[in-house]
């Protein structure tokens, strides 16, 4: 883990930070149990004692309670942090992944041989030009409408969209997975149980009157599909193929935005995503 936060330029000292926390979260633990067990047997005495005894039993037993509920709390402020803690950590990184930035990038493979335009006397044009001309992507109206970064899908542009959205879902299908169009609204927990409330919080979309998400991706709901269940092993492996709009401010994308990348890093978007 420090190795992935490390490759990812984050902060290494929170791994040493949570192994922290969750030692407190243990021996903290371990304290309430002892005190509980130890509350417990004293119980089974009280009645069982002579007068004499009594009175230091009660007393032992009016600390004990006191022992008990600060130790309760300093179990559930460690519980806390440490889930805190772990929220805020990256997901690992495969340690083939090249460290650094974009200009890091290392070519795997390639396939055919790539055109050189130039050399043909054809300049190409990029996505959002040929949308323009096609009339399948519509900018400065999305603009208009909701803002930048926001487009509309038109004629031949909305029906490659559902052509294509068809065909995943096909594919998916005939490959086993169970089709799923999901909810676009989801509860905290499905949203936290996700990763989505940590490192990708300032990411995400919230309703504060309803205290609801917008999803970031149907990968969200999907995974929650099943959360707080009990699967029985022979009904594994359990396939699925959800769809559904996604929500993303893209906070991480400020000020990256070219004509070229414009209409493909809008705040909404849709997307099949198998599970």
């Amino acid at each position: 883990m420090r190795a992935s936060q490390r490759a990812r330029g984050e902060d290494v000292a929170l791994v040493d930070s949570l192994l922290s926390a969750d030692e407190r979260r243990r021996s903290s633990g371990v304290r309430f149990d002892e005190l509980r067990a130890e509350q417990k047997s004293l119980g089974k005495l009280i009645p069982k004692a002579t007068p004499e005894e009594k009175a230091e039993l009660l007393a032992r037993a009016e600390q004990l309670k006191a022992d008990v509920k600060a130790a309760d709390a300093e179990r559930d402020a460690a519980d806390t942090e440490t889930q805190q803690l772990l929220q805020r950590l990256g997901n690992l990184v495969h340690p083939d992944v090249p460290v650094g930035g974009e200009e890091d990038f290392v070519t795997l493979e390639t396939h055919g041989t790539i055109r050189d335009f130039g050399a043909e006397g054809f300049e190409p044009k990029d996505h959002l030009e040929l949308g323009q001309v096609l009339g399948a992507i519509d900018v400065e109206r999305g603009a208009k409408v909701s803002g930048s970064r926001f487009y509309f899908l038109t004629g031949v542009g909305a029906l490659l969209e559902l052509a294509l959205v068809n065909a995943a879902i096909a594919q998916a299908t005939a490959a086993g997975f169970t089709p799923m169009l999901t909810p676009a609204l989801v509860r905290p927990q499905s949203m936290a149980g996700t990763g989505f409330l940590g490192q990708a919080a300032q990411d995400v979309y919230h309703l504060d009157k309803d205290d609801l998400y917008l999803v970031g991706t149907s990968e969200v709901p999907l995974a929650a599909y099943h959360m707080d269940e009990i699967i029985d092993a022979d009904r594994l492996p359990l396939r699925y193929a959800g769809f559904s709009p996604c929500f993303r401010r893209e906070a991480g994308s400020h000020g990256k935005d070219t004509r070229a990348s414009s209409a493909c890093t809008s705040s909404t978007r849709s997307r099949c995503s198998p599970t």
